[in-house]
């Protein structure tokens, strides 16, 4: 049993909160994890409802009835955006009677993009992002980080005794997503060909600046609806924008965000890269290593840190950087590289936002080694349990 870090953060909340929801893609491990906070947290008193059965469903047609009768339990209810009616009257019986951890809520879109459900619970609820399994929940062994890196965290994705079976599922996976999932997370009504022509594109364009129009063009719809088909893939944690840091500055800054496939299983399935040995002869090799940096550092960043790339027009950038407030406090450049050499572009980049920390993350199992007296590099494990939570804390 893989112990997650989510699980830990909502049992601590459920004592804070009268409703906690954990949201995030399929099949990540959000029921898994909150099976297991029923058995630890609520013993007797937790009630499990999955709104995907159909039994279940019929329990809550008389929502108020149902969960007034359950006013003593907590309440787990799992793909709770098929009834995003339930949040009105959830309000209503929190303030009638206030306790925490009453519900447990669980849904795999992301709450502003389901109406009705984003302000409903406000002062009541604190939202958790559930990710695929993270490198810092794995064994810290040879060959971990590859295969991680390969197939991504998807619990059944992770765990295939091949790399052919992988490939099958992560296909099932992808496929009954755009045929099915898409639609019942939002009730939309799209083509599900053009849907998965453009995941394709994105793979293709991994870390690339984002241009509806070229998008729209390759795809010969509207710009509008290219970008309404983005934000609906991001709803759904299967893509990520990362958003350009600005700041008082004579340089001209790029301004539009980066994409990025979130899961590098899913990348590499979409790019048809279906054993780990190819990837090292793909284009996409250093793009798709910076996205599974990038997604490894965010999934641990508290909230009063948050993430942007920097870039000028004359070249010079930034991977990511970490600003807490209004100020940088890190600067990272991510290279697929044992010995990686930094670009003039990038000491320019540091001395303009000022950042103390300052790192180039590699593949390497080397804990940590100087590049010059404002650089270090650092492997990717040993960034992440060492020297990010002393950059955030």
């Amino acid at each position: 049993m893989i112990t997650r870090i989510l699980q830990e953060k909502a049992e601590k909340l459920l004592k804070e909160f009268p409703a906690v929801g954990i949201i995030g893609p399929r099949q990540c491990g959000k029921t898994t994890v909150a099976k297991l906070i029923q058995k630890k947290v609520a013993l007797k008193t937790g009630v499990y409802f999955d709104l995907e059965s159909p039994q279940d469903l019929r329990k809550f047609e008389n929502p108020e009835l149902f969960l007034t009768a359950h006013q003593d339990n907590q309440v787990i209810i799992d793909e709770v955006q098929r009834m995003p009616e339930l949040f009105p009257l959830m309000r209503s019986l929190i303030d009638k009677k206030r306790k925490s951890g009453r519900f447990l809520l669980l849904g795999s879109a992301s709450p502003a993009l389901i109406h009705g459900t984003s302000e409903t619970l406000a002062g009541r609820i604190y939202y958790l992002e559930a990710t695929p399994l993270l490198l810092v929940e794995l064994p810290n062994k040879p060959k971990v980080l590859e295969k991680h890196w390969f197939r991504g965290g998807f619990p059944n994705a992770w765990q295939a005794k091949t790399d052919e079976i992988f490939s099958r599922w992560m296909d099932g996976f992808a496929r009954t997503f755009i045929d099915r999932d898409l639609n019942q997370l939002f009730g939309i009504s799209f083509s599900p060909q053009l849907m998965f022509k453009l995941w394709r594109m994105l793979a293709h364009q991994q870390g690339g600046i984002w241009n509806a129009h070229s998008f729209s063009k390759g795809l010969d719809v509207s710009a509008i609806t290219v970008n309404r088909y983005l934000d609906y893939l991001q709803g759904a944690f299967m893509v990520r924008k990362l958003m350009p840091y600005h700041k008082n500055t004579s340089k001209r800054l790029v301004k539009s965000p980066k994409v990025y496939i979130r899961d590098t299983g899913l990348l590499h399935y979409l790019l048809d890269i279906h054993h780990a040995k190819d990837l090292h002869y793909h284009p996409v090799l250093g793009y798709s290593w910076e996205g599974y940096v990038i997604e490894q550092i965010i999934s641990l960043l508290p909230h009063s840190v948050q993430p942007y790339f920097y870039r000028t027009h004359d070249g010079a950038e930034v991977d990511l950087i970490l600003v807490k407030g209004i100020k940088p406090i890190a600067s990272i450049e991510i290279k697929y590289s044992e010995n990686p050499s930094i670009s003039k572009g990038f000491t320019e980049s540091i001395k303009e936002l000022g950042t103390k920390n300052n790192y180039i993350i590699t593949p390497s199992e080397e804990k940590e080694w100087p590049i010059n007296s404002q650089l270090q590099a650092i492997g990717i494990r040993e960034f992440l349990e060492k020297r990010l939570p002393k950059i955030v804390k």
